[in-house]
């Protein structure tokens, strides 16, 4: 299996921006950890504080990978261009958040991906990530949905 893992704006702050709400490991430690546990997934990872480089990345990954998680950060809340992206691809797609949008701010309870992708997973800091790994491998089995 292969999975795309696509971060958007100051996600490459993760660890050093409010620890107290996106934790104190780094993003590549985390991709580390994710890799170690599982071996038989390849994890490709891309991070862009742009958004024209996201939108790339989602419409480059159709028909090379099993799924893409993508945690779009504040793009998740102003852009139409990356639900259309990700609307437009053959690729499921997990929406990803570390924090609980739905404890946050009231712009961040509106996203623009989650009516586009196949699940959305929010709140469980880098565990959100593991939770999205185990999701995509388990798409076929019997008990997850066939048409996310």
């Amino acid at each position: 299996m292969h999975i795309l893992i696509i971060n958007g704006p100051n996600l490459n702050l993760t660890g050093k921006r409010q620890p107290d709400v996106y934790g104190s490991a780094s993003f590549e430690e985390i991709l580390v950890e994710l890799r170690a546990l599982h071996p038989e997934v390849t994890i490709d990872y891309l991070q862009s504080n742009l958004e024209g480089e996201i939108i790339g990345g989602i419409q480059d990954a159709d028909g090379k990978y099993a799924g893409i998680i993508l945690n779009a950060g504040g793009y998740t809340h102003t852009s139409v261009a990356i639900g259309d992206a990700v609307a437009a691809v053959d690729v499921p797609v997990i929406e990803v958040h570390m924090s609980n949008v739905d404890r946050r701010e009231p712009f961040r309870k509106i996203s623009h991906i989650a009516a586009q992708s196949a699940g959305s997973i929010a709140g469980f800091g880098a565990g959100s990530y593991f939770l999205a790994v185990e999701a995509l491998k388990r798409r076929s089995e019997k008990y997850f949905l066939r048409n996310t």
